[in-house]
Order: C-alpha cells, then sequence, then structure tokens
C-alpha cells in the first residue's frame, strides 16, 4: 500500500438493514471486525452503526453526518463492507460520485469488492451503485407483490394487532392470525366498557394496565411492555376489530380474522369519540334501497344513518329514507325514519294478514277445487287422446295414399295437397300433445302458487317483525310494484294475489266465523255459493287496487 494512502483518514461505515432479504450480510459488530483486521494500518475514524434501509434518501443520519464531515476536511475516504452499505438509491449514490470527482473522497476501501480511483474506476463504482439500485427496487417490488397476495387471502400483513398473534408455524408470506389467549378477551372487554358510553379512553387505559395488568406481546425488538394512552386511542380506531383492513392504501379486504366488534359498534365507537373514524369501506345495508322511488320526481330513494348526542351523555342511531335528488335537485320531498317507514310497511301487511283458520280453509277449498276441475280435466284429456289418436290415424293414411301405386301420377292427391294437408294435422297433433303436457304442471303449479300466497299472508308479518335485513326486504318487494314515497307516505300497487286478498277478506272472514260452529264437509254446491258471494278470492273476477295504507284508490 503506497504512502499517500496511508495518510489518508478513513471513515469506518458499518450498516445493516432488518428489513433486506439478503439475510448473509454480516452484522453490524462482524463487518466492523472485518474491516479492521482487513485495514487495520489505515487511520480509521469509527462511526456508530447504522440499522436503517437505504432504499431512500435522506433517512441515516449517521451517513448524512459522514457526508458533512468529509466535506468539512476530517476524513478523506470510506471503509465499508460493499458499495452497497453507502447506498442503494440515486441521490446518495450521486453524492459519493460528486464528493470523488471534487477530490473530497480520495479512496474507498471494501472488503468484498475493489475501488480504483480512475475514470474507468468511477465507472464500475457508478455501475456497481446502479446494479444495488436495481436490486432494492427489484426486492421491493416482490416484497410488495407478496404482501399484496397474502392481503388479498383475507389475512393482513404485518404485525397483528392487539388481541390477535401471528401464526408462526407457516412460511414466510403465508402466516394467519389468531386470537391471542392472553388478551383477545381483554380487548373485547375493553371494546365493550367503550360501548357503553360510561368510560373515557384515560379510564379504561388505567383498569386495563393497573387492574387487569394488560401488557404488549414481546417482539423480537422488545420485551413485553405497557400499553401507552395513545396506543388505546389508535386501537379504537382501527377497522381490523370489526373484520376489514386496508392494503394497500384504498383498498379494503375482509379478513378472515374473528372480528371483536360489529360494524355497526364500531361506528358508535367512533361517535362517541367525536369522530367519523378511519376511511373505511361501507358495509352497512339497508332493508329497503333499490326498491321505492320517490313520488314528487320519480328519482331513486336513498337511505342515510345518522348520530346525535345528548347533553346527558346518550346517544341516539336514526336511519332515514329520502329522495335522492339525481332527477330533480330542488325536489322538495322530505325524508322519512326508518321507524316511521316500517310502522307503514306493517300497517299494509297487517291489513292482508288472515287468520290460521281462514288459512286453512282457504287451502282446503283450493284443493276441493282441484279435484272438481280434475274430474273435469280428465274427461277433456280423455277427448284430447282419441283426437291425438285419430290425427295419427289420418297422418298414416294420407302417407299411404300419397305413396300408393294408384297415385303414381297424382291421380288420388296431388303433392301441393299432401303438403297442406299434412302440414295442418301436424300441427294440431303438436298442439294437441302441448296441451297434454301441460294441463298437469298448470295445475299443480296453480295450487302450489295459491297455497304459498295463503301462507305468505298469515305469516308474513311475524317474518317481517323478526326478520333480519334481507327477510324484511324479501317481504316487502313480495308485495307490489310502483312503491312510491311521497308526503312521508308509501304507496304501491299490490300484485294480483293480494288484490283478492284485500278485497274479499273482510266479507270472507266474517262469513267463515258465522259458518264456524257448524263443522260441515265442502261440496260442489257450496264451492258454487261460495264463488258467487266471494268473486275475487275464487278467481272469476280481476281486480288491480292503488293501495295507500287503508284506503283503495
Amino acid at each position: 500500500m503506497d504512502t499517500a494512502k496511508k495518510q489518508l483518514k478513513y471513515f469506518l461505515y458499518t450498516r445493516k438493514s432488518t428489513d433486506e432479504k439478503e439475510r448473509q450480510i454480516l452484522s453490524l459488530p462482524s463487518q466492523r471486525a472485518e474491516a479492521l483486521k482487513r485495514f487495520g494500518d489505515l487511520k480509521i475514524i469509527s462511526l456508530p452503526g447504522e440499522s436503517v434501509s437505504a432504499f431512500e434518501p435522506y433517512k441515516r443520519p449517521v451517513f448524512a453526518d459522514m457526508v458533512e464531515r468529509i466535506k468539512k476536511g476530517e476524513a478523506q475516504g470510506i471503509i465499508a463492507w460493499h458499495p452497497d452499505r453507502l447506498s442503494r438509491n440515486p441521490m446518495d449514490a450521486a453524492q459519493i460520485i460528486y464528493l470523488i470527482d471534487i477530490g473530497k473522497i480520495k479512496d474507498l476501501k471494501f472488503n468484498s469488492y475493489y475501488f480504483d480511483n480512475s475514470p474507468e474506476g468511477k465507472m464500475m463504482l457508478q455501475i456497481t451503485l446502479s446494479q444495488s439500485k436495481y436490486s432494492s427496487d427489484k426486492l421491493s417490488k416482490d416484497v410488495k407483490r407478496g404482501l399484496d397476495k397474502k392481503a388479498s387471502t383475507g389475512w393482513r400483513p404485518g404485525l397483528a394487532p392487539l388481541g390477535y398473534l401471528n401464526s408462526k408455524v407457516k412460511d414466510k408470506g403465508e402466516q394467519t392470525i389468531h386470537n391471542d389467549p392472553e388478551r383477545y378477551d381483554l380487548v373485547k372487554k375493553m371494546w365493550s366498557m367503550m360501548l357503553t358510553g360510561n368510560y373515557t379512553i384515560a379510564q379504561i387505559h388505567k383498569i386495563a394496565t393497573d387492574e387487569w395488568k394488560l401488557r404488549l406481546p414481546a417482539t423480537k425488538k422488545r420485551l413485553t411492555r405497557k400499553m401507552r394512552l395513545n396506543g388505546l386511542y389508535k386501537l379504537f380506531t382501527t377497522t381490523f376489530y370489526y373484520g376489514y383492513y386496508e392494503w394497500p392504501s384504498g383498498t379494503w379486504h375482509k379478513g378472515n380474522h374473528e372480528p371483536i366488534i360489529s360494524e355497526d359498534e364500531y361506528d358508535r365507537v367512533q361517535f362517541l369519540l367525536g369522530r367519523k373514524g378511519r376511511p373505511r369501506p361501507k358495509t352497512h345495508k339497508f332493508a329497503f334501497t333499490g326498491l321505492m322511488r320517490c313520488g314528487g320526481c320519480g328519482a331513486s330513494i336513498t337511505a342515510e344513518e345518522k348520530f346525535k348526542k345528548q347533553k346527558n351523555g346518550n346517544s341516539h342511531h336514526y336511519i332515514y329514507y329520502h329522495c335522492t335528488k339525481k332527477i330533480n335537485p330542488n325536489c322538495t320531498e322530505k325524508n322519512i325514519e326508518l321507524k316511521e317507514l316500517s310502522r307503514q310497511i306493517d300497517e299494509l301487511i297487517e291489513k292482508l294478514t288472515i287468520s290460521e283458520r281462514f288459512k286453512d280453509w282457504a287451502i282446503k277449498y283450493l284443493h276441493e277445487i282441484n279435484k272438481d276441475e280434475a274430474r273435469t280435466n280428465e274427461l277433456t284429456i280423455s277427448t284430447k287422446h282419441k283426437r291425438h289418436e285419430y290425427i295419427i290415424n289420418q297422418i298414416d293414411n294420407l302417407v299411404l295414399k300419397y305413396t300408393s301405386a294408384e297415385n303414381s301420377e297424382s291421380q288420388i292427391i296431388t303433392e301441393e295437397e299432401y303438403a297442406r294437408l299434412r302440414s295442418r294435422l301436424l300441427k294440431e297433433k303438436n298442439e294437441i300433445e302441448k296441451d297434454l303436457n301441460n294441463v298437469g304442471e298448470q295445475i299443480e303449479e296453480w295450487v302450489e302458487l295459491t297455497e304459498r300466497t295463503f301462507n305468505f299472508a298469515r305469516y308474513a308479518r311475524a317474518w317481517f317483525a323478526k326478520g333480519d335485513l334481507d327477510t324484511k326486504r324479501a317481504i316487502f318487494a313480495c308485495l307490489g310494484s310502483h312503491l312510491l314515497l311521497q308526503d312521508k307516505k308509501l304507496t304501491l300497487q299490490l300484485k294480483k294475489p293480494f288484490n283478492y286478498i284485500f278485497e274479499g277478506l273482510s266479507k270472507a272472514e266474517n262469513e267463515l266465523s258465522r259458518l264456524e260452529p257448524v263443522k260441515m264437509t265442502l261440496n260442489k254446491a257450496e264451492i258454487e255459493v261460495f264463488n258467487l258471494n266471494f268473486p275475487i278470492l275464487s278467481g272469476r273476477r280481476e281486480s288491480n287496487p292503488r293501495l295507500n295504507l287503508g284506503k283503495v284508490t
């Protein structure tokens, strides 16, 4: 080694990134030891080791301090394990090259790379630093792709929030998240306390840390420790606890982990905290959106929820249905609260509700009609079968005539006559076969449909009262069409089966009550009497009333 280089002063720079895939890179003490072993005869100024990624510029305080000291002339060279320890981004790489160009850096020493301060040597250094940049970019892209894939499968990348643990049994990138047996129930208890509205976050924090002795789980870098107050604030705004997480920014996923709270409970806590919470997916479902239109302008009806907090600390949750105003921005129709809308729907269903006695009687009556019609249909079907056989014989005779020797020159029947007669007979044959295939199915479908109608009329009100959102929506949609909201009143066009029930229900129930003490079996005469007295229920007459919760228009 020449004497000039021995007179230079060198900064010994060591760096290791815990984020890097290259786990083979030596530890900071090992890098220092190897450098001193190889370059121990040089004048070395040791620097603190740096454990941080070099992928982004201006993120390394030790490196930045070293560059400033080189500019001041405190040292004229740098010792490092490899050029990629100095830089993995173009900004820091440019600083190194520039300091070499202006003579502030006269020499670089590496354990696993040789540098020559010449035009060729600087070119090769630039290539090496560029290769480090490429490796970082590729590594970053590969890692990001792996994390995105993991997130899309329902497992949030990164450290699991308090109350959960990352599994340690699967390969990297395939780890799942499961409940922390030591902390899951305690975190759930904290959410429950917050939901009561009787505790502040500071009070919950004191109870959890002092009374329950709740501690954060240990990590590779840190031992178990107390949770800070700001950590509890963060916990109460984390959507992961109701089952959703964001990865990457703007993309939401439903997690496979077990939620601690529901979305409604999360919303309530955000309201108690006086904030809207972090952006999150809109998963709240409204039972009756997409079914109604505004009676004023014809636009769709939408829904929104609101929270109101009283001075005494109580909070209330409301859902309002209102016009979207997409057709007429100046539409003056007012909104209607969910409770009032549900009351109107219940009132409508109540007017269609029949008694158990009437339901059983009506279905029995339907089966009697079915038996009577079946006897009539038997005669009809027998007649059609005979006609079908006759037509087949006619077709056979027509073919024999047309193909006979006596008709070789069309003396009996011409080709045009044969084609016309055969076409007519085949058409009638196909129509009879279609009727024979459909008649049985039509009777069964009619009875099944009508039975469903009466069962619906009997139980729909109970289903609506006790059902979930999907059940309420289905019942509401089954009632009719042209559902309108105007002047905070619901109007709709009843479907045909319910028209019959609505118009004839009162009279039929009264008649049934009058006849109830006398147990009589139905006969054909009684059926005819019923048909005459209740033409709508019997299906002899159609009606299409406009129902406005109590009056037909």
